[in-house]
């Protein structure tokens, strides 16, 4: 059988803001000692964690600042082989550079 997981994203990023904070918690910081060490402001921090709110440079920051940024590395996995197409390779899509 497989595993059926039902969120949405706003619940995904309720979770993801408060493993965040329990991080910076468990590695006995405060949030301005978080902010001071990844270069977020503090207010941008603590809407993060309040709200879950925030740019994705900040949370890539945080994440750093947190040694948490090999998570970073399984967040868009290549997508596994279903078809012959697949494994043959479809062709890649041509950029048309603007003059």
């Amino acid at each position: 059988m497989f595993a059926l997981t039902l969120t949405s994203p706003a619940q995904i990023i309720e979770n993801v803001a408060a493993r965040m904070k329990r991080r910076r918690i468990d590695m006995n910081l405060t949030q301005r000692e978080l902010a001071s060490r990844s270069g977020v402001s503090y207010g941008s921090l603590r809407l993060l964690e309040e709200t879950g709110k925030g740019s994705f440079e900040s949370v890539v920051k945080i994440a750093f600042a947190l040694e948490a940024e090999a998570e970073l590395e399984t967040l868009f996995p290549p997508r596994p082989a279903k078809t012959l197409d697949d494994i043959i390779g479809h062709p890649v899509r041509q950029r048309v550079r603007k003059k």
